[in-house]
């Protein structure tokens, strides 16, 4: 059987008495966009920094296509943007692409291509550095595209767009998925994941949910925020009750 391209077993993440993640579970199925969704400090962005082998689990496992991140043969399988990864001093747009491709051996076109998906071509010889924030998400999009890797993995990607940039991403992100890449995107704005994803995890620390959204909102009876605080709040009775 074909593993998943992404599956938590019981990932739990403890910094000293601080619990990030706790005995979290879930698959993300081939070619479908999965949205991981929580408040600020839900353990969005630990659990895909311990699936990328940026910090090891306290127990428990998250692989990547069945193994773990740095056991994976080939880099190029997995596109990334991710909070944390700058950007080498004074360097430009094209500069920054091209580094890694040829990190990643990928042929000069691979960045053009990239530039042009993300609509950065114009600003090519431009300074990182001079960028507005919404062009330096749609760097970091290229950045993760510039591989065409099967498994796309998006860290609150929509943080710095505007709204006619946001319906560009649902649209590049969608293509994407139409392509046959898998995409794991973590976000909090629950009305925008509603108009993008297939499936969604929902976690708090813990897992609440995992599954399609159609499940989820009743094929779209109910709001998505709805039903998100419906499940944060119920746990929260349960905890504390």
């Amino acid at each position: 059987m074909t593993a998943p391209p992404v599956r938590l077993e019981a990932l739990t993440k403890r910094y000293g008495s601080t619990v990030a993640v706790e005995e979290l579970s879930f698959e993300v199925a081939a070619g479908r966009i999965t949205g991981l969704l929580g408040r600020n400090g839900a353990g969005k962005t630990t659990s895909l920094r311990a699936l990328l082998g940026l910090v090891a689990p306290t127990s428990g496992r998250a692989l990547v296509f069945g193994q773990r991140y740095s056991e994976l043969g080939d880099p190029r399988r997995v596109g990334v943007s991710l909070d944390g990864i700058g950007t080498l001093p004074g360097v430009t747009v094209a500069g920054e692409l091209r580094t890694w491709a040829t990190a990643l051996h990928l042929p000069p076109a691979s960045v053009d291509r990239a530039l042009a998906e993300v609509g950065l071509d114009d600003v090519a010889g431009r300074r990182v550095a001079k960028l507005s924030q919404g062009m330096r998400q749609r760097l970091s999009l290229a950045t993760a595209f510039l591989a065409d890797p099967e498994l796309i993995v998006l860290d609150e990607p929509a943080t710095g767009l505007d709204p006619s940039g946001i319906r560009w991403l649902r649209t590049v992100l969608r293509e994407r998925a139409g392509r046959g890449a898998t995409i794991l995107l973590s976000s909090h704005l629950l009305a925008e994941v509603e108009e993008t994803v297939d499936d969604v995890v929902i976690i708090d620390r813990r897992l609440h949910y995992a599954g399609p959204l159609t499940d989820l909102t009743a094929g779209g009876t109910y709001r998505l925020e709805d039903r998100f605080f419906t499940l944060i709040e119920s746990q929260e009775e349960t905890v504390h009750g």
